[in-house]
């Protein structure tokens, strides 16, 4: 079952190539370039500029170009450090992702100037994707790069949500929330996006630098209190939160500014298209399919212990010849309180594998779909019934390790001891639509006992 749930993981990544989505949303037809039910007449504008970032950023800057060719006039995309491809009229730099560093500070500047540069006979095409809130790091007046690593690694380290962590870095930016259209006013701007958040909100992808924004400095705020991080942030950064909940800094962009006029958003990929795609593999495989949900979230080892309590339950009601697949979307968060290294689908692969230890007839496989989990250079794990079993013969004592937020180290002993080659190690994908969860189920065997104790 590792090499189908394998195989309807491939599926949901070929639907999440950010290649074809651009292909599927943006079409040129002479001098019209149509995108999102909008056409926009070529020859009524003097430049066209491509700027963005994200994880998928080459490879969607590589369809811009093969579409539009030579009518582009410039422009400059941010991609994750390590992501292969070139680009060949757009300017392409790297950086670093979780955290900012100076090469996506620089690059997020000279976007900022790109945009600044634009007018009323400027079409400015944003390309944005996951990745993009550490990839474009230009900070707000009067904090540093230094600064918003600190912010940023404290948030990720405190189990922080992708629309909290989001909050705080848009009050800390020049580039978000709406600053970037602001910057390019009067210009036309049209926006493509690769969805990587739950429910697919243009304001929290990104940190919406090109989308309206009704976050508040209260809201940031509250965010840092929730986790008591107050006294550990960096005094520039607490000084200009505290500054702005006294309305001494200015607000993101509001959706009345009147930089949203000529604005377009369109969506061009999505956890929701790839869960489709996979499916759909997963049907031709010859399972029957249930969508158990595309938004999860929260802890990691909560979720794992959710989904494991549905196998179990839906193991339990198969039939000899059964075989079901469950699939689940959405991006967890890891609360870091141990000293080991991990991702949030080792995390939740581990916690699941302990749930439904011994139990048969259960395979689960958790991978983020940019090909990366955590500070590892894994995407994620299987593990089945017999993962726990084969570690205590190895020597590892699996609850020591989720103890410790050890969940790498835990499945590279593992596959070290005993050859079992439980990581899933893709590489940077050039893709980024969340993670996702394939959990394969068949009535062919004797049922287990359920979770050991």
């Amino acid at each position: 079952m590792n090499r189908e749930a394998r195989r309807i993981f491939a599926a949901a990544l070929a639907a999440a190539d950010p290649g074809p989505a651009v292909e599927r949303s943006l079409a040129l037809r002479g001098e019209r370039l149509l995108a999102g039910g909008r056409e926009y007449r070529l020859d009524g504008f003097d430049r066209l500029l491509v700027v963005g970032g994200g994880k998928a950023a080459v490879s969607m800057g590589a369809a811009v170009e093969g579409i539009l060719g030579d009518r582009i006039s410039g422009g400059l995309l941010v991609a994750r450090r390590g992501s292969s491809g070139v680009l060949s009229r757009i300017a392409l730099a790297r950086g670093s992702h979780p955290l900012p560093d100076e090469e996506g500070l620089r690059a997020a500047l000279e976007i900022l100037e790109i945009a600044r540069s634009a007018d009323e006979r400027t079409l400015v095409l944003c390309l944005l994707s996951g990745g993009a809130s550490a990839l474009l790091a230009a900070p707000a007046p009067g904090l540093t790069l230094d600064d918003k690593q600190a912010v940023t690694g404290l948030l990720l380290r405190s189990g922080a949500s992708i629309d909290e962590l989001n909050a705080v870095r848009k009050h800390l930016s020049l580039l978000k929330g709406g600053r970037l259209a602001r910057a390019a006013h009067p210009a036309a701007m049209l926006t493509l996006v690769l969805s990587d958040v739950i429910g697919d909100r243009l304001d929290v992808i990104a940190s919406g630098p090109t989308a309206p924004d009704a976050s508040t400095f209260a809201d940031a705020a509250a965010v840092i209190a929730k986790y008591g991080l107050w006294p550990q942030l960096p005094a520039r950064a607490a000084a200009h939160l505290r500054r702005g909940l006294q309305g001494l800094e200015e607000e993101t962009v509001r959706k009345e500014d009147p930089c949203f006029a000529g604005a377009t958003h369109v969506l061009v990929g999505s956890l929701s298209l790839a869960l489709d795609a996979a499916a759909a593999q997963a049907a031709d495989l010859g399972f029957r399919v249930e969508i158990v949900t595309r938004e999860l979230q929260g802890e990691a080892r909560d979720a794992a212990r959710w989904l494991a309590a549905r196998a179990l339950r839906s193991r339990a009601g198969l039939r000899a010849g059964d075989r079901l697949c469950l699939l689940s979307g959405g991006e967890t968060t890891v609360t870091v309180r141990g000293a080991g290294r991990g991702g949030r689908n080792q995390e939740l692969a581990l916690a699941f594998a302990m749930e439904i230890a011994s139990a048969q007839g259960i395979t689960l496989l958790s991978v983020g779909s940019d090909g990366v989990d955590g500070p590892t250079d894994a995407a994620g794990a299987w593990v089945d019934g017999g993962t726990v079993r084969s570690a205590r013969e190895a020597g590892l004592v699996a609850a020591d390790y989720l103890a410790n937020n050890d969940s790498f180290s835990f499945f590279h002993e593992l596959d070290m001891r005993t050859g079992l080659g439980s990581h899933v190690m893709t590489g940077p994908t050039g893709t980024n639509v969340m993670d996702i969860q394939v959990i394969l189920l068949s009535g062919d065997v004797p049922a287990g006992r359920g979770a050991e104790t």
